[in-house]
Parts: C-alpha cells; structure tokens; sequence
C-alpha cells in the first residue's frame, strides 16, 4: 500500500528548491512553514487513504462507454467530490476566482502524492488546472466570469483537445475548422481524437478547449485559433442550458491508465458545436502552449509519482519475499531478496532514480514560480530558467517513470508478470508519459533548437555553474564519501558542458541534422548530470542541518550511490552526442535504403 514520503517531500522542497524563496514571494509569513507542513500532510493522507485504494479497482474496471455515455470506475465520483471539496483543484489558481493563490511547487508536490496513488485519477484534474491558467491568461472577462469560479471549485472539468487522425505532433496538419456566427460566437465542427476525459460522469459540465481553424485562416500553425466549448451552454444566471453539439463518439482500449477516459470527440454533427474564440483569431497555438507548459511539468510529475509508488511496491515485496540465503544471512530459512546484492542493486537504483525525478520536477516548478513574481531583467532570467527546465522536466522524470516500474516488474520475478500483484500496473501506466503532451524526442528537440541558444547560450552555461558550485562546496566537506561523490559528479558536468559546447557550434554552424541526431542522448546526460549535483546539494543541506534519523542518512547515501553507480553514464552519452551523429545519419541511410 501506497505511504506518501511527505517528510521527503518537503525536506527537498525546502533545501533543494528553495522554497524559502518561493514563499517570500508569495507573501512572506503567510505562507508558513507549518501551512506547508498541513497542506502536504492532508495531501499525503488523502492520496494514500481516499485515492489509493481504488487504483486497482480502476484498473479492472476501465470506463464503459454507452450511446455517447462515460461511467467512470466505481468509487471515482465520490472520490472527486471529496478531492475538489478539500479545495484542491483551486492551489494555484487567482484567489478572484475562488483559489488559493499557491506556488507551483506546492501542486507539483501535491500532484506527485496524486499521481503515486493513481495516475488514472490525477490526469482529469491536472487538464483542468491547465485550462484555468490559459483562460486566466488570454480569455475575455466575460468567459472568465462564467467559467472560471466553477473550474477553479472543481465543479466542472476541461479538456484539451488538440490532436486529429492526421495531426498528432504536427499541428500545423489539423483540419477541424471553425465559422463566425456574426454574433461574437462561432461554430466549430470536426474530430480530435485521445482526449482525456473527453466525456465522464464526474462533473455535470465539460469545457473543451479546442484548436481549430476558421476559413480565412493562414496555413499551418499560423492560421490556429482556439476556442471555449463546454458539452452544455451556460445561461445568463450561471445555469446550464441545452446540450451543444458535441459527443464522444468511442474510448479508446489503451495498455494503461484504465480508469482514465481516452475519447474520440466529434464537433458539429448536428450544425456547429457552439464556442467562443479563447485570445486572438489565428493565434490560438500561443494560448494553448500556455497549457501545454503546464501540462508537460505536469506530465513529468506522472513520471515521478508512478516510480515512487512502483518503488514502494517493489520494496515491500522484497522485504516479505524470501528466496535463497544471501551472503552474511544467519537467520533460519531463507533470507529475504532485498538482501541479496543484485536485488539491493535495483532497489538501491529504482530510489536514486526517482530522487532525481523529483529534484528535476521541482526545481522547474520553482523556476515558474520565481517567473511569475519576477519583474523585469529577473523576470527575463527565470522565464529563460523556465524554459530550459520544462524540456528536461517533463522527460527525464517519464523516462525514469518507465524504467523504475520495469525494474519493479523484475523484482518480483514470474509473480511481477502476474496482474494480481500489481507491478505491472505502474509499468503499464507509466508507458504513455514519455509519449503524450509532446513525445520525449520532441522534448529533446526542443531543448537544444531552442532552449540551448537562449541568451547566445548563456543561460544553460550559467545553470551549469550554478550546479558546479554545489560539487565543488561538497568537495570541501569533511564528511565520508563526499570528496569522491564532488569528483564524479564534477565529471559529469564537465561531460555536460562539453556536449552543451558543441550542440552550441553545431547550431551556430548549420550543422542542424547532426545536432539533432544528438539531441536525445544529449537530453538524459543533461537529466543525470542535474540531477547528480541536486542530490548533492540535497546531501549538503542535510549535512548542515545534521543527521539525526534514518532518512538523513540515507539521503546522503543516496546521492552516494548515484554517483558511484549511475552517474558515469554520461561520459558514454557525451561521445554519442559528440562522436556518434556521422555514424547514425549514416545507417539511417543505409537503414531507408534497406
């Protein structure tokens, strides 16, 4: 059974992302130390007692589909009212519209315990509190009034719905099209498909934030508007009104995430869905990208919680699980697994690598936090932080998702291929994130195209300093093992700036297949090279504020064994990036050819 590491959680939140920071920009003393402590306490305790439980239950279940009709699994809706009444769907939203006005980092914190206890649950919330930031952003006053308060109370849901049969990565391709009604509303017909929660019986509103084009519109993602479209029209007193013309045609029969419905919906077939324009015609894709931010931190927090949660499983199963007798075993019988080295190895390995999803996770969520309060030449700085940390953020933590679940599979041996234990479940579920809300190789694309080159590419040279400065105070410690921890780290990020030197000339130099034939393994050094030093920093604080628990020193140990075991991996990952692209568009090639 899932237990949130609530007191990890915050030991991280605080000493590795700075939320001492991010809470003096938010106000300062009301936002204490012990309305964190509360607000990650009552999560904790809410995903493990209330969500938890029905993750199974879920997963079995699926999402029925009947005439246009979604029931979700048993339990879910009682679930969701109890989650949107704690006021949790409302954290981070304007307080004008009825939320809390929370940093990022304390959602990111809460939606990892959300995503540990069923990643099919947290998904529908986590839609919706991107719509209400791109509604908060670009929306007319007068959606804002009629949508924003019941989004925000978690009354009604939204969806995003970009992708068509056509169109998947490349949205420039869709077809759905809108037309001007000539009373401010338009109507919008077509088909987008994989959209979750697209239709379900947990709220008695839907509202679909939808990309189409209207018929004068420029080619490509140029010509992209978008538009408000909720399943029922709402009436001037704030009621809901006749039934638009939009319906869920199918659900998709997906490898995971069961009790999360993945829709087929259709706009227009009975005359025009009705809708209202979200910003400026012809620039939608702009508004949209507003969610799509959000959602892809948000997806890497997916990441991060599904291995937490397979961690926990795989753990409890080797501690019970006795098999053989492990060397130094003097106990009657035989020895439990995890004390076998090679299991030890891959527990020892499923939670360092989760440790650095979460430091990745908030480290990017405190950038946002810090952009968003920012003014001015700071301001500039925190958004280019921002920036360079999404891509990083959203695949490195889905990559580990699916790597930690496979490990907790093959813990459990013949058994973790058997549904009825569960281990599969999280490596099932895990599978999508590293796919959806752009797949990890658009992610790396990203990251060098457009993120590397950020201020002439200052930026990532000045993030790679910053996090040279925490090995190198390390390496002064006198504490065991950290000189020799600073030293491999320190390779690391010595591998990490050269890559970073010469994806920078590439680009500088049209060398543009080449740089991009690196992208991806350019892309996980720099996740284990970041992440090693923030599990040093970690180690660090922990240090200074002095080892008094179990946890304390496993935190160092920790960062130890990522360093010892891991971490090397990026002096390979260097070459490929820097050595490898003439011998992989070569075969790519000869590969086409063949």
């Amino acid at each position: 059974m899932y237990s949130a590491p609530v007191s990890e959680i915050g030991f991280m939140l605080r000493h590795v992302a700075d939320f001492g920071r991010i809470a003096e920009a938010f106000g300062g003393e009301e936002l204490s130390e012990d309305l964190v402590d509360a607000i990650l306490g009552e999560a904790g305790r809410f995903a493990a007692e209330e969500l938890a439980p029905l993750n199974k239950i879920a997963d079995r279940h699926g999402t029925p589909w009947n005439d246009g009709a979604v029931t979700t699994p048993p339990g879910w809706r009682e679930a969701y009212r109890a989650w949107a009444d704690g006021g949790w769907n409302g954290l981070t939203a304007p307080e004008e519209f009825g939320g809390q006005g929370l940093p990022t980092m304390l959602q990111v914190a809460t939606y990892e315990m959300w995503n540990s206890a069923s990643m099919a649950f947290a998904i529908g919330p986590t839609l919706t509190a991107g719509a209400i930031e791109a509604l908060v952003s670009h929306a007319s006053d007068e959606l804002k009034r009629t949508y924003l308060e019941k989004l925000v109370s978690g009354e009604w849901m939204a969806t995003m719905n970009l992708t068509e049969p056509q169109a998947g990565s490349d949205l420039g391709a869709l077809r759905s099209r809108a037309e001007r009604n000539g009373d401010g509303t338009y109507s919008v017909f077509g088909q987008k498909i994989f959209i979750t929660y697209g239709e379900h019986d947990l709220t008695d509103n839907i509202v679909h934030l939808v990309l189409a084009r209207l018929p004068d519109a420029p080619a490509g993602t140029r010509g992209i508007s978008l538009f408000l479209v909720p399943k029922f029209l709402v009436n001037e007193d704030g009621t809901l009104g006749e039934r638009n013309d939009v319906h869920c045609a199918s659900v998709e029969h997906k490898l995971g995430i069961h009790g999360s419905p993945t829709c087929t919906m259709v706009y227009g077939d009975k005359g025009g869905a009705k809708g209202w324009l979200v910003g400026e015609e012809h620039k939608g894709l702009a508004c949209m990208f507003t969610m799509m931010n959000n959602a892809r931190l948000a997806v890497g927090v997916q990441g991060l919680g599904v291995a937490e949660a397979a961690f926990q499983h795989a753990l409890a199963y080797a501690n019970d699980r006795r098999q053989g007798k492990a060397p130094g075993w003097s106990g009657e019988g035989m020895s439990p697994i995890a004390d076998h080295p090679d299991v030890r190895r891959s527990l020892m390995t499923m939670r360092a690598l989760t440790s650095v999803a979460r430091v990745l996770c908030y480290r990017c969520a405190a950038a946002i936090d810090m952009a968003h309060k920012s003014q001015g030449a700071e301001k500039k700085s925190w958004s280019e932080r921002a920036a360079l940390l999404t891509p990083l953020a959203k695949a490195v933590p889905t990559d580990i998702g699916v790597e930690v679940a496979s490990l907790g599979v093959q813990i459990h041996g013949g058994m973790g291929y058997i549904e009825e234990t569960g281990a599969a479940q999280f490596l099932r579920d895990a599978r999508i994130a590293p796919i959806y809300e752009g797949t990890n190789g658009i992610q790396a694309i990203d990251l060098v195209t457009r993120k590397l080159p950020l201020s002439g590419g200052e930026e990532v040279r000045g993030f790679i300093e910053e996090l040279r400065a925490i090995v190198n105070e390390a390496a002064t410690q006198n504490h065991d093992g950290f000189a020799g921890m600073a030293g491999k780290v320190g390779a690391s990020l010595d591998d990490l700036a050269a890559a970073t030197d010469w994806l920078l000339d590439a680009l500088k130099e049209g060398r543009m297949a080449e740089a991009l034939a690196g992208a991806t393994p350019y892309l996980r050094l720099f996740g284990l090279a970041a992440g090693g030093a923030l599990l040093v920093q970690g180690a660090l604080a922990t240090v200074r504020a002095g080892v008094s628990a179990p946890a304390d020193a496993l935190r160092i140990h920790v960062a130890g064994y990522f360093a010892d075991n891991l971490i090397g991996e990026t002096a390979s990952l260097r070459l490929t990036v820097t050595e490898g692209s003439s011998s992989l568009l070569a075969a790519d090639a000869a590969l086409m050819a063949g």
